[in-house]
């Protein structure tokens, strides 16, 4: 039997190059393997190495705090950073911004797939997701600062279609975590909220020659553990690392919660009825585009009240709802634990689901709505100082057939009232969201058309609806005036759609009334 050697997370760190490739695990804060992360960090400002590193991941690793992916965060320390999304490290974005090292957003699902191509030593990764957005190289390939100049996305056309490219490229090291390992090297994830990459990382490090590090909550005898359970098997791994509790959490700051990682069930729970509000208002609309037994994904904000809605209204079971980090069904959460879900019906690997995604698995999305142009295009990646990143929204939004961005009118203040059946604005929001055109665009609206997509843009006052010519118009909220509270808020002129007495529809009188709205009967 060989036994896989068991280090300190201080030589860990020793383990990583001057100029090496380096990719980690997580999902926001979940999944971390902070005493790795820890460790490197603490060499770097020991002794300056490594240094000059490439650090690459799908998702977004961090709690906005220090721990996770902003461990790295350092000058010097980083030559270069990419990854799908950005928002839960600040550290890194500031870094990008500052032009202290070189920076790229590209597709979470995308990179995902190209950890999977660098395993089988494919060429790369041939995608149309991110056509039309930020990522294409003829919008800027994903870079985020002067300092990125080489392309790491290529436009190529084959049989007369086009498709963007990432080109493969070698791991040197990776450092994810699991939960036990047998004394082989063998890991399991029960505890984790999802396996997400781990597998398809740790072959394309092993496969490119390099050294895979997996930090654990314990080592097991040999033989003991579920060989079902295995999602890596020790025949890839190098060294184990035992982390302390409070370097192991499930979710950083967050006790063990078995019913994310499926080991209990927690009770059924009706939730109490939301209080009617302007985001309650976009989540009922959301709900009444529901179909029984629809697959869905759901954005966080505004989106997730469509979930509410739906229990409240007695449908929450027409969707089965899906997370990018690989659970299906349950309750997805929201905050730190991002990415995981309560009582899923089946947790699957991140490169499957964002599979299931491009091919168009998905019957319905819900996701943000940031910033929206006259064209339909969407913004929800880079507003000035702050990145965001696209995360798998691209994935998500290019791919399905029925797209509904939800959101509020605009933002920054924005108060609103719903008295006798009216929307009242009491204070309008400060920032204006439809604008003459978005900073950048991370969903193409044109592309959309191309692709036969069912498109609309709900608010707490108005609806949109993406067509060919243009974006329409097609629904107001009783109460609210056409031009002052929408029109003069606005940057750009929707064509208007009315009926035969030039009225514009109004939105269901439901929608603005306490009580239910008697969807589950409406759709029996």
């Amino acid at each position: 039997m060989r036994k896989v050697p068991i280090i300190t997370a201080d030589e860990a760190a020793m383990l990583v190059k001057n100029g090496d490739t380096l990719t980690t695990s997580g999902f926001v804060a979940s999944a971390i393997p902070e005493a790795l992360n820890k460790a490197v960090e603490k060499r770097f400002l020991e002794t300056g190495e490594p240094n000059n590193i490439t650090y690459v991941y799908c998702g977004s690793q961090g709690n906005r705090d220090g721990r996770g992916a902003e461990h790295y965060a350092h000058e010097g320390l980083l030559k270069r950073f990419i990854a799908g999304h950005w928002a839960t490290v600040p550290a890194l974005g500031k870094m990008a911004l500052e032009n202290k090292m070189e920076a790229y957003n590209v597709s979470q699902g995308s990179l995902c797939h190209l950890f999977r191509d660098i395993a089988g030593h494919k060429p790369g990764c041939f995608t149309k997701v991110g056509l039309g957005t930020f990522i294409d190289p003829r919008n800027g390939g994903g870079k985020m600062n002067p300092s990125t100049t080489e392309d790491i996305v290529e436009l190529m056309t084959i049989k007369g279609q086009e498709y963007l490219f990432y080109p493969a490229f070698p791991l040197n090291i990776c450092l994810i975590r699991g939960t036990y390992a047998d004394e082989s090297g063998n890991i399991t994830f029960e505890k984790e909220v999802a396996p997400l990459e781990g597998t398809s990382v740790c072959q394309a490090v092993k496969n490119s020659g390099g050294i895979v590090v997996v930090q654990v909550e314990r080592v097991v005898k040999y033989g003991t553990l579920d060989p079902r359970l295995v999602k890596v098997p020790g025949i890839y791994v190098d060294y184990v690392v035992v982390a302390d509790p409070e370097d192991h959490q499930q979710t950083l700051s967050c006790d063990y919660d078995p019913t994310l990682s499926g080991e209990k069930r927690a009770p059924d729970v009706q939730p109490a009825p939301l209080p009617l509000s302007a985001k309650k208002i976009i989540g009922r609309r959301g709900a009444v585009e529901l179909e029984k037994d629809v697959a869905v994904n759901l954005g966080v904000g505004a989106p997730e009240f469509v979930a509410s809605v739906a229990s409240e209204e007695g449908i929450g079971d027409f969707m089965t709802l899906t997370v990018e980090g690989g659970p299906v069904g349950g309750v997805p959460q929201g905050g730190a634990r991002f990415g995981s879900a309560q009582n899923p019906d089946a947790v699957i690997d991140q490169g499957y689901q964002f599979d299931f995604y491009d091919g168009g698995g998905l019957d319905l999305c819900y996701l943000g709505l940031a910033e929206c142009d006259g064209k339909g295009n969407i913004n929800v990646s880079r507003f000035g100082p702050r990145v965001a990143g696209c995360g798998g929204f691209i994935n998500i939004t290019q791919n399905t057939p029925k797209v509904f961005f939800c959101g509020t009118f605009t933002a920054g203040g924005l108060k609103v009232d719903v008295v006798d059946g009216k929307v009242i604005i009491v204070q309008e929001g400060r920032q204006k969201k439809f604008l003459k055109s978005v900073e950048q665009v991370t969903f193409n609206g044109d592309v959309a058309m191309q692709n036969k997509q069912q498109v609309m843009y709900m608010t707490e006052r108005c609806v949109f609806e993406l067509k060919e010519d243009g974006m329409h118009l097609s629904e107001i909220a009783p109460g609210i005036d056409l031009q002052t509270q929408i029109l003069d808020v606005m940057e750009f002129a929707p064509i208007i759609d009315k009926d035969e007495n030039g009225e514009i529809k109004l939105m269901d009188a439901a929608l603005f009334a306490e009580g239910l709205m008697g969807l589950k009967e409406l759709k029996a």
